[in-house]
């Protein structure tokens, strides 16, 4: 028995040592990728949501463009560095230019006027010996699914060329009755035939039995006016009116191919019930193919061997060579070989990670941002001495988006259009010092709003000629907030002096709805209360969830309310939309949330909308900026600033929120990665010596006791 005791308490030490010396390991040199992967050309990123949709049918989300944009070719895309953003060619030969028509379908001038275009076409030729990614959609597939989980799991892989008539199969995918398409209505009333063609698709698909609802609904039998092959290699489009916005959409995945085979692939009996869908293995063209699909934990592209090349950009704006971003002109891309993403539920945790250089690039959150950077006392912002020492480089850009507080035109107290009301939301306006909210609640990352354009998109104007006259006035070269007294003389002249209903004597009141929630919202709200204070206005937050929320805006029950915009693609149109009479949320189910309607502002939208850019499109938007400066149907907010930190090794990224398919024009240096990631993360060796000494005292007591015990059966053993 004393044998047996010495050898399990030995057993029992040499586990507790295994145990402390990983966990030493572990805790100083915890590399989270594999050994394997070390110095190989690859990309390492995160993702907090989730992506919902790969379909490029149904996806239209940011978090999801990240992985479709690298996948899926449209036939345009953007200029990667140019400034405002310039459309290029993708897949196609040239930037289609428009043909216009007349109702009997006769050709027009290019200058003719919007009134007698019925009709544009664009033709869009594409270049040939472009071939899909390898995918089983292109072979024969086996007759038994049983062993088949992932697109993986398929023994053949086949591709076959691009052509025209994939680009068609997608824009019929977008009437789709099975798909749940974002844009679908909007494309409706542009391209010609495709509401009708809706409306066949859906009765074909309710004919059908029940057994045969999930059958392969092959869209290649059914002709859509508007969209048809003329050869091989090119495709028509046709739609009502002039829209010269129409190019943008061509950017997007809605307008990438789609192969039929794909379609037919995924429609298999089974296949869905193991999620073996398009909306979860794409089939693109582009650099990119996805190899691992776990949204909560994992996602992974990797380069698409059948890629058909193309350079990176030798032209850009006046910094970016100084910036190194020129540097790869006319070189093959794309540079990376492999990206993997890792979603990160938590901030803390990504932060460390890219701090340990397991993370090649991070956004910078408010718990981080003064460890990251400094803000001086003009405003300028720099690098902490922190991040400087590790190499680490800041890219900054004022995003296309806008944030703003909508007034409900519609409600009796701050809507409307007489002066009373007009005033008094003019007082708001200038009450709300959105300066202070991106100082305190922004860490300084925005520009407050003149008007609901942002930056880098035409019509923007910057300096005095810019700002929104009522609220601002310019001083010292700058524009400088008007003071509260001028908001309370506006306030009494809309007949609230005091903040009290001249008429009656009772406070005024004023309702806030909003989703608001989480940390940061009460202190949010109380610093909204203050600046309604500061006139003598009551403010009333009325917290709600998001569908309420959401139903309120619809029926016009709400009296004011924050919304956001980011922008579809880099045009005025995009903005200044949200605020066309016809798009009123009420009347029209529009994006109008604030239900404002203004006939010369309507009318100038009609036309400029259909204009190009130039000094006659501008002067159209600079009168219907003052008319906006004077109706104040919004506060105006502030366009969010993004600043992205990127470790030394990679190089060529310039922050962009409307060009998406980014990944092909970044490098790594995978070799200085894996210095300083080992210099970063070296291994503490007291740790295991620690390990080693607690060992030694957990070890001891019960050594010398089995020696005692040893000792004392060999005085009672017998001669």
């Amino acid at each position: 028995m004393a044998g047996f005791g010495y050898t399990s308490a030995m057993r029992n030490f040499s586990v507790v040592l295994l145990t402390l010396l990983l966990a030493a390991c572990g805790a100083v040199w915890n590399d989270p990728y594999a050994a394997a992967d070390r110095g190989k050309s690859i990309l390492y990123s995160a993702f907090v949501d989730r992506p919902k949709h790969l379909d490029p049918a149904q996806s239209y989300s940011e978090d999801e463009s990240v992985f479709t944009a690298q996948i899926y070719e449209a036939p345009l895309q953007y200029q990667y560095l140019k400034r405002p953003y310039t459309l290029i060619t993708a897949t196609a030969v040239a930037v289609p230019q428009p043909r216009y028509l007349d109702a009997q379908g006769r050709a027009l001038p290019a200058d003719a006027s919007a009134a007698r275009i019925a009709f544009t076409d664009y033709v869009i030729a594409i270049k040939p010996g472009i071939r899909y990614q390898p995918h089983p959609a292109f072979a024969a597939p086996p007759a038994d699914l049983s062993h088949i989980d992932t697109v993986a799991d398929f023994p053949a892989r086949g591709t076959r060329e691009l052509v025209a008539d994939d680009y068609v199969y997608e824009i019929k995918r977008l009437a789709h009755p099975r798909l749940h398409t974002p844009i679908s209505g909007l494309m409706s009333e542009y391209i010609v035939g495709l509401r009708e063609f809706a409306a066949t698709l859906e009765n074909y698909d309710k004919a059908l039995p029940a057994a045969r609802r999930d059958d392969w609904l092959d869209l290649r039998q059914f002709p859509l006016a508007g969209v048809v092959a003329i050869d091989r290699y090119s495709y028509r489009i046709r739609i009502k009116g002039k829209y010269p916005q129409f190019l943008y959409w061509l950017t997007m995945p809605f307008f990438a191919p789609v192969p039929w085979e794909a379609d037919r692939f995924y429609s298999r009996p089974g296949m869905a019930a193991k999620n073996l869908t398009l909306d979860w293995y794409p089939v693109g063209t582009g650099p990119y193919m996805l190899t691992e699909n776990n949204p909560n934990a994992r996602m992974v592209l990797e380069r698409n061997p059948n890629f058909h090349g193309e350079t990176y950009p030798c032209e850009g704006e006046s910094a970016d060579r100084a910036d190194g971003l020129l540097a790869d002109c006319g070189k093959q891309l794309p540079f990376i070989d492999k990206a993997v993403f890792t979603r990160e539920k938590e901030q803390i945790p990504y932060w460390n990670k890219f701090l340990q250089g397991y993370y090649d690039a991070s956004a910078i959150s408010s718990d981080s941002f003064d460890q990251a950077v400094q803000v001086g006392g003009a405003g300028e912002v720099s690098l902490s001495d922190e991040m400087r020492r590790q190499g680490i480089r800041l890219a900054t850009s004022v995003a296309t988006s806008t944030y703003y507080m909508g007034f409900n035109m519609l409600d009796p107290v701050v809507g409307g259009d007489s002066e009373r009301t007009r005033k008094l939301r003019q007082a708001i306006s200038i009450a709300i010092d959105e300066e202070e909210f991106i100082s305190i609640f922004q860490n300084g990352r925005g520009i407050p709003a003149q008007g609901p354009i942002p930056p880098g998109i035409f019509g923007y104007r910057a300096g005095e000629a810019g700002i929104d006259n009522v609220v601002y006035a310019w001083r010292d070269g700058r524009p400088r907030r008007r003071n509260i007294a001028t908001a309370k003389r506006l306030l009494a002249e809309a007949g609230y002096p005091d903040g009290r209903d001249a008429r009656t004597g009772e406070p005024l009141v004023i309702y806030l709805d909003t989703t608001a929630g989480g940390i940061g919202a009460k202190s949010r709200i109380d610093w909204l209360n203050k600046q309604f204070e500061k006139i003598d206005v009551q403010l009333v937050v009325r917290n709600t969830d998001y569908n309420r929320f959401q139903d309120k805006i619809l029926k016009g029950a709400a009296q004011l309310f924050y919304f956001g915009w980011n922008a579809d693609y880099p045009d005025p149109e995009n903005f200044l939309f949200l605020l066309y009479g016809p798009q009123g949320k009420v009347k029209h189910q529009g994006e109008n949330a604030a239900n404002y309607a203004n006939p010369e502002y309507d009318k100038l939208f009609e036309q400029m909308r259909s204009m190009t850019n130039g000094p006659a499109r501008q002067a159209i938007i600079d009168r219907m900026h003052a008319i906006l400066c004077e109706d104040a149907p919004w506060v105006w907010g502030f366009h969010p600033k993004d600043y992205t930190l990127y470790h030394s090794w990679l190089s060529n990224r310039k922050p962009t929120k409307v060009g998406n398919n980014t990944l092909k024009y970044q490098r790594v240096d995978a070799a200085l990665r894996e210095r300083l990631r080992a210099a970063w993360n070296r291994p503490l060796l007291w740790q295991p010596a620690l390990a080693l000494l607690a060992l030694v005292a957990l070890a001891l007591p019960a050594w010398l006791g089995h020696r005692r015990r040893e000792r004392s059966s060999a005085y009672r053993a017998p001669n």
